[in-house]
């Protein structure tokens, strides 16, 4: 399974959006994935209320909800078929419940909006994720979304030379457009739209999957070959 969490301390930096938009992605291209929405806003849940029978199924996991009768491994489990979960986390997460989010993902990522605000919050959550959830930057694939711009304008220009001076990549940079507004109160994903109308949103998806597999692909293939050489 492939552990995808999308995380930023600051509410309204376009977590949920990110979110649905890769479960719907990966379940439109035939994959297994499952959403867990760790968010007491239960956006991610919500969309998926709506989700139309005939789109490709998405399993969903509120797992804000405490459930008194179980354990909260038990709530949180993931079916084995599942082969892409995607983690959607609340805003103002303290730094323990940040690192419980974290741990075993195999890629985390961080939507920033184009202001100073949220470039600072962002910047404080980052900075939570290496010294106190002691991730590891490239093994646990952390990377930065430019999330909801509008290209050639100074905001969006002031993030890029801010962000060009992290050492963490930039895998996706994704406008501001009302398709995301449309698709999420259809239950769909940006990915499922007619390509007339999101045509230039999917293309900026491009760069994110492509790097999210290429991830996955070099995991698999380290997997492989340790298996190999315990068996020499």
């Amino acid at each position: 399974m492939y552990k995808i969490v999308i995380i930023n301390a600051k509410g309204g930096s376009g977590k949920s959006t990110v979110a649905i938009n890769l479960a719907s992605y990966y379940a439109a291209r035939a994959f297994r994935p499952a959403l867990m929405d760790l968010d007491p806003q239960a956006s991610a849940t919500r969309w998926l209320s709506k989700r139309p029978e005939q789109r490709p199924a998405i399993y969903g996991i509120p797992a804000f909800r405490r459930d008194l009768n179980v354990t909260a491994s038990w709530q949180t489990r993931v079916p084995q078929a599942i082969n892409r979960l995607i983690v959607d986390t609340p805003a103002a997460m303290d730094p323990l419940r940040m690192a419980d989010a974290v741990r075993g993902a195999d890629a985390i990522l961080v939507p920033i909006l184009p202001s100073d605000i949220d470039v600072h919050a962002a910047t404080r959550t980052i900075r939570d994720l290496l010294t106190i959830a002691r991730i590891d930057r490239k093994q646990n694939g952390l990377a930065i979304i430019a999330n909801r711009v509008r290209i050639n304008t100074l905001s969006y220009q002031a993030l890029m030379r801010f962000l060009e001076t992290m050492d963490i990549p930039i895998v996706a940079t994704l406008r501001d457009t009302q398709n995301y507004v449309q698709a999420a109160d259809r239950g769909i994903g940006i990915h499922e739209m007619k390509t007339r109308l999101a045509k230039e949103e999917t293309q900026e998806w491009g760069s994110l999957i492509q790097w999210l597999e290429a991830r996955r692909a070099r995991a698999m293939q380290g997997q492989l070959g340790t298996i190999s050489n315990e068996a020499g």
